[in-house]
């Protein structure tokens, strides 16, 4: 869980693969609006290196691209909302929407957030910290700690894939560090701006039916078409 929740069920996991490539093929459609060309683009470029990872189909890649360019003459426009609250049991969350619907994209927060509490801006934000984030890889050999020094990440965790690692930096620095980790003997999974929690609350606190029904609550979330990222105060 940590800093961005993920459905950990490989049965779930699968189904969410289409979800998945559509909010990949948004973030592809507004980070080109910055121009179609990745190497004069850090932010697209980072988003294809995320999609490329997950094996999202080339025709799909590159039309989300032509899309968000405005190469295709079709107009593309989302907004970026953000939604904070609590799951059962005052666990705080923080809900990022891309929508070009934003009427329909709160109606359907507010009913999705009837399990839990729906805050006003800022009542959760405070207690997390933006961030870069960057989940990679090591060669053989390879030293997570120097790694962070020499590349200038701010700090360093266990990732969600085995043998990964997630390295923190400021959000301006993203890129950089990107670019910086290979000569470290890492390679980079994939590389975005997040929400980690300041004080989050240790799974183990909460009793199994509690657990399981603040993992329901974040499954409906994630489930939402208009959501790209759900981050939980939760730790591990």
């Amino acid at each position: 869980m940590g800093a961005q929740w993920k459905a950990k069920h490989k049965d779930v996991a699968a189904n969410a693969k289409g979800r998945m490539f559509g909010k990949l093929a948004k973030d592809i459609m507004i980070a080109a609006r910055n121009g179609a060309d990745p190497a004069a683009n850090a932010r697209l470029r980072l988003v294809l290196e995320q999609a490329r990872k997950v094996s999202m189909p080339k025709e799909t890649l590159d039309r989300a691209i032509k899309k968000g360019a405005g190469l295709t003459g079709e107009v593309v426009h989302f907004e970026h909302v953000m939604y904070e609250g609590f799951a059962p049991h005052r666990v705080a969350v923080m809900v990022e929407c891309l929508t070009d619907n934003v009427n329909r994209a709160a109606s359907e927060m507010r009913v999705l957030f009837r399990k839990g509490q729906l805050g006003t801006s800022g009542s959760v934000a405070w207690d997390f910290d933006h961030v870069g984030m960057i989940e990679a890889e090591p060669a053989a050999g390879a030293d997570p700690e120097m790694a962070a020094i020499e590349a200038g990440a701010q700090d360093l965790e266990p990732g969600n894939e085995e043998g990964t690692t997630l390295f923190l930096t400021d959000p301006s620095d993203l890129d950089l560090v990107s670019r910086a980790l290979p000569a470290q003997g890492f390679t980079v999974l994939s590389a975005k701006l997040g929400y980690r929690p300041k004080n989050p609350i240790d799974p183990s606190s909460l009793s199994a039916p509690d657990l399981e029904e603040v993992e329901a609550f974040l499954a409906a979330i994630d489930n939402n078409d208009d959501v790209q990222n759900v981050y939980v105060g939760l730790a591990g």
